[in-house]
């Protein structure tokens, strides 16, 4: 398979809707014909060789496409991507990686608001900070992520992981407030502090911290049972995303259950002794 790479050349005045432009969609394209491509600015069809210069190289096995460049104005990349691999050298705009069910979306840099949001496969890794929303549903949906693995090297932003109902979220820095709101189930690894009302109506599902400045809410209480199984498995699946994450198999966290306002059953794994 071939692979392209767009590197910005001019920035938009206007921001632009990139949802288009997956690996399998420019599978095969020749660059003068990518170049056609219109894309919406404003109210206005702009062509895509406008805005990025494009060429094309070797490349083995699935199709690949990277951008180059600060690209903090284009939203919607890796929409509902199902294959390949993407990547961003420079940062993205938002709905990074939205409704993705399968590949391999990397960025270098920061993403925008509702980065990963009702994602059902594949692997996003963002090497920055993250805006809010992050794993979290859209606007009018019900369910959050939905499967697949988000990574977060920097922070995130306020309602990481709202609603989400399957898959693992891991925040390599701190979150912002409503970490775990609404959350029917799935994982998610804090390595550093979580803002207020962490796992607000949480009804199922895991989180792991691995800071002691994360204050569970009073609706939780301290469960002395047995779970070492569960932990040694989760821990040890945790850790191969490197980083911070690295030190939990050889840690033993205090379990909490809760959100008791809701009747819920989630948990609060607090791993910082």
């Amino acid at each position: 398979m071939s692979g392209l790479t767009l590197r910005l050349a001019n920035a938009p005045a206007l921001r632009i809707d990139l949802r288009q432009l997956t690996p399998a969609a420019l599978a095969g394209m020749a660059p003068d014909a990518v170049a056609r491509l219109s894309l919406w600015h404003g109210n206005e069809r702009i062509a895509l060789g406008e805005l990025f210069t494009i060429r094309a190289q070797a490349a083995d096995g699935e199709p690949t496409l990277t951008f180059e460049g600060d690209l903090g104005r284009f939203d919607r990349i890796g929409w509902q991507m199902a294959g390949g691999t993407l990547r961003v050298d420079g940062n993205a705009g938002d709905y990074l990686g939205c409704g993705m069910q399968g590949g391999t979306l990397r960025v270098d840099g920061n993403a925008g608001d509702f980065t990963a949001a009702a994602m059902a496969g594949g692997h996003v890794a963002v090497g920055g900070h993250t805006g809010d929303f992050a794993a979290a549903a859209l606007p009018g949906d019900m369910d959050g992520m939905r499967g697949g693995t988000l990574a977060i090297g920097g922070n995130a932003g306020d309602r990481f992981g709202d609603r989400m109902r399957r898959g693992t979220a891991l925040v390599a820095g701190s979150a912002g407030d409503f970490t775990g709101s609404r959350m029917v189930a799935g994982t998610i690894a804090i390595a550093g502090a979580a803002g207020a009302h962490l796992a607000y109506g949480m009804r199922r599902g895991t989180i792991v911290l691995l800071s002691a400045r994360s204050q569970p809410r009073a609706t939780f209480v301290r469960t002395d049972g047995n779970f070492d199984v569960f932990w040694t498995l989760l821990a040890r699946n945790l850790a191969r995303a490197g980083g911070p994450f690295t030190a939990l198999p050889a840690l033993r966290p205090r379990r909490l259950v809760g959100d008791l306002a809701v009747d819920g059953m989630g948990e609060l794994l607090i791993a910082d002794c």
